[in-house]
């Protein structure tokens, strides 16, 4: 998973566009977007990857960094300690 943002709606469609060109022009086929209407969140599936791009404001207000982070160190790392996160 990739979380990326753009200033305004205008750059996070463009990001969005030329990323689905790029990864079809490498042989990857076509990519499935999510929001490009609104363009204030686009989701690009990319088969192996998903890519969010965000406005400023929408990455803060949905905070997915922190959803996908987990508290644990390699040292700590123990069943109960990953179903505790």
């Amino acid at each position: 998973m990739i979380i990326a943002s753009g200033r305004s709606t205008r750059q996070v469609a463009a990001i969005a566009d030329h990323l689905a060109v790029n990864i079809k022009n490498a042989g990857y086929g076509h990519s499935k977007i999510e929001g490009l209407e609104k363009a204030d969140w686009v989701l690009v599936d990319a088969g192996d990857a998903i890519i969010h791009i965000f406005r400023p404001e929408v990455r803060s207000f949905y905070n997915l960094e922190k959803m996908w982070t987990m508290e644990i160190r390699p040292d700590n790392f123990t069943p109960d300690q990953l179903l505790k996160s």
